[in-house]
Order: structure tokens, then C-alpha cells, then sequence
């Protein structure tokens, strides 16, 4: 089959979830729902983790750059899908392809390190309480986000520039929500054999360090808590890793199914439930299990949208 000429054309179309579902409809109306909660509430965490001095520490600083990452990662994927639905274009362009993919890339990536580095900073604070602000100094806080940053910026790139470099047959259509490596390789022409073993190789690489270090991290929390004296002290430290912990789950079990089970394993349809999970039900969900089990996020939520929407009393 010839590859088709970029140049007269060059477009692929995306078929995602809404073209396969049964209610087209009312999967959107869901989908849209889910991502203007994902934007609003990761939206407000950055505001007020941003204005509130009382949360200018190392946790909620981590905090922060998760929902940023959340917020734009939603952001590049679904206002796509649902416009492209509700005007019937499902196309994207070559150039455009690429980007989405780069920045979902380099977005995961950075959220995967990420979470690592948050295990890290709770282990830090329960397990080392006297020196945490030692272990989690500026220097090394800011080091761990840079760090996630460029190490994801990096894959991305990678990825994208490897990917995007193969002839594409006659076929245009992408089964996915967005432009992702696994469906853009089963339109290659070339043999993608070894390319996709190096994947494969990478995303275990990419995922597996930090998962260990996270359950690392925890089963250490975990012997600490245990042997706390303080039945409100265990209490506390419980509840914060267990929010921590549930994030993780939705996340990495997403992804682990993702990109480290064979291509094989799934069909496009479940690939577009997957896709749909981590770039629009992870992000709505993270803000709500971190905020309402956290007494300092509600509390500074209250003082920061009192100042804002309570009448402030006038003095002469």
C-alpha cells in the first residue's frame, strides 16, 4: 500500500469513543461534564494553593503542579474531541498530530515522576518529621518538579520524532480519542516491529522505577504509622497517603495496561476507554480526592473564597 502524500491532504482522522458508542450523545454530554469538573476544580486547587500562604509548602507546591499538569493535559485532548463530534470533522492535521502527542507525552511523563516525588515527600514528613524541611528544602523540591519536567519533555520528544518519522498507508483513520503511539503504528507501512519493542522497554522503564519507589515509599509510612503512639497523629497520616495512594491507582493502572501490556491485549474500543480514563476522569477526579479529605485545602478554599465573594464591611 503507497504511503499517502502528507503534502496534498495530510490529515488523519481521529474515530474515538464518540464515534463508536452506542449514545454518542450522552457519552459526550458525560465527557463534557467530567471535563469542565476536571478544569474547574484543578483550576481552583492552583488558585488557591497559589494565594494562600499557609499552603507555600513542599506538599502542596507538589500539589499544585499536579493539577497543573492535569488541568492542560484534559485541556489538549477533550475540548478536540467534543468539537470535532459536535461538527462532524474529526480531522487533525499532520503538524497538529504531532503537538497533541508531544504535549500528552511529555504531560504523562512529567505526571509519572511526579508521583514518585510526592511519595518521597510523604515519606520525608512522617518518617522523618524532625527533617523534613531538610529533605524537602527549596533546592531539592524544585529540583524533583524540574526534574519531571525535562525527563518527560525529553521521552516526549523522543517519542514523537520517531513516530511521526514512518510512511503512513492509504488509511488515515486514528482509533483513539488522540494521537497516540500505539494507533498511529498500526497505520505505518514500514515494519514498526522494533520500534515497538523499544517502547514497550521504555514505558516499563519509565513506569516501573517510580512505582517501586512509590510502594517503596509507603510500606515505610506504613511500619512509621503503625508505631505512632497518637491515635489523631496515625489518623492524619492515613488519610494523606490514602488520597495519595488512590491517585495512584487510577493513574498508573491506566497506564500500566496502557503501554506495558502487548498491543495485542486490547482492542481499539478498550484503548478509547483507557485514553478516556487518564486524560479526563484522572484529572476530574484528583483535585476531589485530594481536597474534600484534606482539612487545610478546605480550609484555605473557605478563606480564600470568603475574601473574594463575602462583602468586605466599609470603614469611615
Amino acid at each position: 500500500m503507497e504511503p499517502w502524500n502528507f503534502t496534498l491532504g495530510g490529515a488523519f482522522i481521529l474515530v474515538g469513543i464518540l464515534d463508536d458508542s452506542g449514545s454518542p450523545e450522552l457519552l459526550c454530554a458525560v465527557i463534557t461534564v467530567m471535563y469542565t469538573l476536571a478544569l474547574t476544580s484543578n483550576g481552583l486547587l492552583i488558585l488557591v494553593i497559589t494565594v494562600d500562604r499557609q499552603l507555600h509548602v513542599p506538599m502542596y507546591l507538589l500539589l499544585g503542579q499536579l493539577s497543573l499538569i492535569d488541568f492542560f493535559l484534559t485541556s489538549i485532548v477533550i475540548p478536540k474531541a467534543v468539537m470535532d463530534f459536535l461538527l462532524k470533522d474529526n480531522t487533525i492535521s499532520f503538524g497538529g498530530c504531532a503537538l497533541q502527542m508531544f504535549l500528552a507525552l511529555t504531560l504523562g511523563g512529567a505526571e509519572d515522576l511526579l508521583l514518585a516525588f510526592m511519595a518521597y515527600d510523604r515519606y520525608a514528613a512522617i518518617c522523618h518529621p524532625l527533617n523534613y524541611m531538610i529533605y524537602m528544602r527549596p533546592s531539592i523540591c524544585w529540583l524533583g518538579v524540574a526534574t519531571s519536567w525535562i525527563l518527560g519533555f525529553l521521552s516526549a520528544l523522543g517519542y514523537t520524532i520517531h513516530t511521526m518519522q514512518y510512511p503512513f498507508c492509504k488509511s488515515r483513520k486514528i482509533r483513539d480519542l488522540f494521537c497516540e503511539i500505539p494507533p498511529l503504528l498500526k497505520l505505518a507501512c514500514a515494519d514498526t516491529s522494533t520500534y515497538e519493542l523499544m517502547v514497550y522497554v521504555m514505558g516499563v522503564a519509565f513506569l516501573i522505577p517510580p512505582l517501586a519507589t512509590i510502594l517503596a515509599s509507603y510500606a515505610l509510612i506504613l511500619f512509621t504509622v503503625l508505631n505512632k503512639p497518637s491515635n489523631e497523629g496515625r489518623k492524619k497520616a492515613l488519610v494523606t497517603c490514602s488520597s495519595h495512594l488512590t491517585v495512584v491507582g487510577l493513574y498508573y493502572g491506566a497506564l500500566t495496561v496502557m503501554f506495558v501490556l502487548p498491543s495485542s491485549y486490547l482492542t481499539p474500543k478498550q484503548e478509547n476507554i483507557l485514553s478516556v480514563f487518564y486524560t479526563v476522569v484522572t484529572p476530574a477526579l484528583n483535585p476531589l480526592i485530594y481536597s474534600l479529605r484534606n482539612k487545610e485545602v478546605t480550609g484555605a478554599l473557605r478563606r480564600v473564597l470568603g475574601k473574594w465573594l463575602l462583602p468586605t464591611e466599609s470603614t469611615f
